[in-house]
């Protein structure tokens, strides 16, 4: 079957933006939404590579049960560079370009559910279409925010 293809995938994609949404909220500390929100979404992408790592056995994949990490030193000098950034006109502008960057991403996991969801009806596995089912509103509850930040902040980054 081709499941194995969408499960690598799809895993890949939520690792990588576990690891996103926990760079920008390194980046941009200084703004505790930011911070705090990020840190929260990523932990729901943590989970579903757990449990893609799972369930990906069972398809002969040997996937990854954790999430990719940076290394506590990187996320020092980010938290530092956000400090010391926090102080300057542009970090404006490196926000909007971050949560540009987390909505694509998310748009893309998202998409990965739906096409994983399709998949395991087609193949009746039950397991797999209730994680996706399970998961997916997770996804688009990651992008929502993004696309809702982006809103908000834009116009007084854009303008001011």
């Amino acid at each position: 079957m081709k499941l194995n293809l969408a499960l690598r995938e799809l895993h890949r994609a939520e690792r990588a933006l576990a690891a996103g949404l926990l760079k920008v909220a390194d980046r941009h500390r200084a703004d505790h939404e930011i911070y705090h929100v990020a840190r929260d979404l990523a932990r729901w992408s943590q989970q579903h590579v757990h449990e893609l790592a799972q369930v990906g056995q069972r398809y002969g994949l040997n996937l990854k049960d954790d999430p990719e990490e940076d290394s506590g030193l990187l996320a020092i000098v980010r938290g530092k560079a956000s400090e010391l950034a926090g102080r300057r006109p542009e970090p404006g502008l490196l926000l909007l370009a971050d949560l540009r960057h987390l909505h694509r991403v998310a748009a893309g996991v998202s998409l990965d559910w739906e096409l994983l969801a399709q998949g395991a009806q087609a193949a009746k596995d039950s397991e797999l279409l209730s994680l996706a089912r399970r998961c997916h509103p997770q996804s688009l509850r990651q992008m929502r925010w993004a696309n809702a930040m982006l809103k908000v902040l834009s116009p007084q980054i854009l303008a001011g």
